[in-house]
């Protein structure tokens, strides 16, 4: 394909032509200080910002931006810059989950709309890389990502923290009466150092290599500390290349194939990665028009090693793995299971991209000899509790806990979790299963990530540090241990996870792929038709009858499509 001509620019509709309206355009744009040397015969790159001041992930996202206007100057385009909703997952509530198919649509629309030949999309914290990929692959206007990057090391008394896993780990030990309010109130002080996200692998981290691995960052992009000046640089040379790219017509539809999404989750689970990778990267590959489903997602875990020993699965946070040779240098080592061939926005294989790449340390990123786990981070698992699926996480899991049996605790919904939770006399021993209903995309709403139940307080002063909890939930990134997510169908729908009652014993075989109810088949039909008639009588039944039984595929975790509410949130 040879290169365009300034005519064959889109912005050319805008601004090149000889009528009314582009006068109109032109005259506008010089009502902002542009002069038409600035704008006239370029590529009009857009720059998709998700800055806020209620998102400290993307807090540098404003200087980032001028960064990258100064590397589209320097290639000869025009750079204008264009806010878009900043999703930020340590402040929004109940989950930026319900905001990102509207993030991705507004993106969408943004792009449609004005004058844009390609763009360069800011994004970083969780639901903002998906929702801005997949605004950008249904516009399919040259595009590229950059991630935000993670924040340095957390430090308390000469401690290393992790965002979010150790928020998780020292309010146990402050439920337990392990912490006072002053070490707990250091911890507050000292976990969050820096502008960035999460330091761990989170979904934020998961979610920025799975990018690059699609090929959608510049090589490298995704393991640069955000505030380490390499990362300005990346911006500036994001903004240098996405001028070439729309002299190319490199589009997302020619970079966002099966076989690169095959890398993306190759590599997510050789990460031990975000459980939230599922639900995003397979409505990623729905936009793109690629090939991706639970079993194959599956199948590609269940053969890439897990090498990054990084927090929660691990020991170190993204800043080591950055010093160790960052994501280029852990592709190498997967080399043999990823499609290099697959092209990239710098114009280059994947495989060019990686050559050269080393591993500085190994005990950060471990060799495939000794992986971590000869599996991913995710595993979908299968049964008769959740017969359209559910993930976990094996690399979390205390080893004791992916082949348990125990019986059942039960919380209807979340409120009913928060009251009971830390009573004495709730019935839980180091055995039991806390289930929590009522918390996916319906029931959530939106599916938020109430997936790492607290464990009961105690149980915590006995030293117990993790136990089997399963829910129609999701779980931040960043945390960790033996839960269940993204039970399918959900229980607000009826789905077996609605039946389940206080002592039913329930068994967990993450090797075998299998979560299974131990009630007969007779039983659980009682119990469906019992909470069927008592859910009509509520006035239930309009989304039951919607939903059930023909619908509840739909909700399966990944379903993308044209299929209603729920069936959005859970992609």
């Amino acid at each position: 394909m040879g290169r365009k001509t300034p005519q064959e620019l889109r912005s050319h509709r805008w601004y090149g032509v000889d009528d009314m309206r582009s006068f109109g355009h032109r005259s506008r744009t010089k009502q902002m200080g542009f002069a038409a040397e600035d704008y006239a015969g370029k590529p009009v790159i857009g720059i998709l910002n998700t800055w806020s001041e209620v998102n400290p992930c993307h807090a540098h996202f404003r200087l980032r931006a001028d960064e990258v206007k100064r590397g589209v100057w320097q290639a000869g385009g025009f750079p204008l810059e264009m806010p878009a909703m900043s999703l930020g997952e340590p402040i929004m509530k109940p989950t930026t989950m319900l905001y990102r198919n509207l993030l991705a649509m507004e993106a969408e629309e943004l792009l449609r709309s004005n004058p844009v030949d390609g763009v360069v999309l800011l994004g970083g914290c969780d639901k903002t890389v998906p929702g801005l990929l997949m605004g950008a692959a249904s516009m399919n206007l040259p595009a590229i990502f950059v991630p935000a990057g993670p924040m340095l090391r957390g430090n308390w008394h000469g401690t290393t923290l992790g965002s979010g896993s150790d928020t998780w780990k020292y309010w146990a030990e402050r439920r337990a009466g392990n912490i006072d309010e002053k070490a707990w109130t250091e911890i507050e002080d000292g976990i969050a150092r820096s502008f960035g996200t999460c330091m761990t692998m989170g979904t934020a981290s998961t979610m920025a290599a799975a990018s690059e691995a699609l090929g959608m960052t510049l090589p490298g992009a995704s393991s640069i500390p955000a505030a380490d000046s390499g990362h300005a640089r990346m911006a500036t040379a994001a903004g240098r290349r996405i001028v070439e790219m729309v002299w190319e017509d490199l589009k997302p539809a020619d970079l966002m194939t099966t076989r690169a999404f095959e890398n993306s989750v190759r590599v997510a689970m050789s990460l031990g990665g975000s459980t939230n990778a599922i639900v995003h990267l397979i409505a990623m590959a729905g936009r793109a028009g690629a090939k991706l489903d639970l079993d194959r997602f599956d199948a590609l875990s269940r053969s890439t090693p897990f090498l990054a020993n990084i927090r929660p699965s691990g020991k170190y946070l993204m800043e080591d793995f950055f010093y160790a040779g960052g994501l280029r240098a852990l592709m190498v080592r997967l080399r043999d299971l990823l499609h290099l061939d697959c092209n990239t926005v710098n114009g280059r294989s994947l495989g060019e991209n990686i050559d050269g790449a080393e591993v500085y340390n190994e005990d950060v990123i471990v060799p495939r000899n000794r992986p971590l786990s000869p599996e991913g981070g995710v595993a979908v698992l299968r049964g008769n509790l959740c017969p359209n699926g559910a993930v976990i996480k094996p690399t979390a899991v205390e080893p004791h806990l992916l082949k348990h049996a125990g019986p059942a605790i039960v919380f209807k919904d979340y409120n009913d979790m928060a009251a009971r939770i830390d009573n004495p006399n709730l019935p839980a021993t180091k055995d039991s299963v806390l289930v929590l209903q009522s918390a996916g995309p319906l029931g959530g709403p939106g599916m938020p990530e109430w997936g790492q139940l607290p464990l009961p307080k105690k149980l915590l002063q006995q030293g117990v540090r993790d136990m089997v909890r399963i829910s129609d939930a999701r779980m931040s990134g960043t945390s960790y241990g033996a839960c269940v997510l993204h039970v399918a169908p959900e229980s607000f729908v009826g789905g077996p996870l609605a039946l389940v009652r206080e002592g039913d014993m329930i068994e967990l075989d993450v090797a075998a792929r299998r979560l299974t109810l131990r009630v007969d088949e007779a039983e659980l039909g009682r119990r469906r038709r019992a909470t069927t008639l008592q859910h009509l009588s509520a006035g239930g039944g309009r989304v039951r009858r919607q939903l059930l039984p023909a619908d509840s595929a739909r909700h399966a975790p990944g379903a993308d499509g044209p299929d209603g509410a729920a069936a959005d949130l859970a992609a």
